[in-house]
């Protein structure tokens, strides 16, 4: 393989790109278990004379020409994914093209956005003179908000300044993502016999608690992202048919916006509610980025969607702006027989590419 270099034309990064992304589906990598990608994508560095680094199964590189007096844009994606569901009619872990379509567990969530972010990091790793550095990461963890991804590497990164996330998000741009808060509740009563007028029960103290979070709405929504969401998901509550129950658990899954903090959201929560609460983190934190960031204007200048995310990304724990953008569609992760489309993989390496000439060029 010839030295990355800055003549290396799309075909060829594509070409490379699907090669790759078919070594990665083959390779098994559910979250904690990356080691064998982390490897191909180290593998892949070393093939075209690029020196990466790795923690855990993390594996990152910098730009030939990394200046320290620069600032620096951090391209990200991972390379975990979730175990495949029971509805394949495929084998998960083969790479198969049908047509434009190419099937694989990963494919599209999110190895096409890591395959077309490693792509434009090639295309611009051996350019001279460059506005920004440029760092690529390929982080592990995500689908489990893990703590040896993305978090446990970025003080390793040098400074960055912004970063470019890749998620399947058919090229549209995120600007603002939900965080996202995980309640465990307690309802607390007195047990007693059904059959009297004993006890408290539990279950009705947390049908009002309940009724709260299906009713309630924050005063502050935000602009791009709505309002917070708060969804009752599981419940759990006694033993006996003939025994009042003493307690009521259920769990509350809690969206949150960048018009407030995940302190902020538990505070306000608390204050309206009787049970006990025990958020499970605050760590997966709400994000969004100013419209007039150079990364926005130069989506608006190419005429890129932007829009607010409900879902969650690494983003949360990305402690600098940050926007979502990549190939493929969010509404086929983690779905049988998941694929992306190969023009989806040639028109985002085009995109980002697009992208980041208006600003480090």
């Amino acid at each position: 393989m010839e030295p990355a270099s800055a003549e290396i034309k799309t075909e060829q990064l594509f070409d490379d790109a699907v090669a790759l992304l078919k070594q990665l589906i083959s390779t098994p990598s559910f979250s904690k278990e990356e080691a064998g990608t982390a490897v191909v994508i180290e593998a892949f560095f070393s093939r075209h004379v690029i020196a990466s680094q790795r923690k855990n199964n993390n594996v990152w590189a910098f730009n030939k020409h990394f200046d320290n007096s620069k600032p620096t844009i951090l391209l990200n994606s991972h390379h975990d994914t979730v175990k495949p569901n029971a509805g394949y009619t495929r084998d998960p872990f083969q790479s198969g093209v049908e047509g434009d379509k190419l099937f694989g567990l990963g494919s599209n969530d999110a190895g096409g956005p890591l395959v077309a972010l490693i792509a434009t990091f090639l295309f611009f790793y051996n350019k001279e003179n460059l506005k920004y550095n440029l760092v690529l990461a390929a982080t592990a963890e995500e689908e489990i908000s893990g703590k040896n991804g993305i978090e446990s590497v970025l003080p390793e990164l040098h400074k960055i300044d912004f970063a470019i996330v890749g998620e399947p998000t058919q090229m549209q741009m995120a600007i603002a993502e939900k965080g996202l808060m995980v309640l465990d509740c307690v309802a607390k009563g007195v047990a007693g016999h059904a059959a009297r007028n004993e006890g408290e029960n539990a279950i009705y103290k947390a049908l009002k608690d309940i009724e709260w979070f299906r009713t309630f709405q924050f005063p502050k929504v935000s602009p791009t992202l709505g309002p917070v969401k708060m969804s009752v998901t599981i419940i759990n509550a006694g033993k006996q048919h003939n025994v009042v129950p003493a307690e009521c658990l259920f769990t509350v899954d809690v969206r949150t916006t960048d018009v407030y903090s995940n302190e902020e959201t538990l505070e306000i929560i608390k204050k309206h509610i009787a049970s006990e609460i025990n958020a499970r983190s605050t760590r997966l934190n709400p994000s969004a980025i100013a419209t007039d960031h150079i990364i926005v204007k130069a989506a608006t200048e190419l005429g890129i969607k932007t829009y607010g995310s409900p879902t969650l990304s690494d983003q949360a724990l990305i402690n600098v702006p940050s926007v979502k953008i990549g190939p493929g569609d969010s509404a086929r992760s983690h779905t049988a027989d998941e694929y992306i489309c190969l023009s989806e993989i040639k028109t985002g390496i085009e995109t980002y590419q697009k992208l980041l000439q208006k600003i480090i060029l």
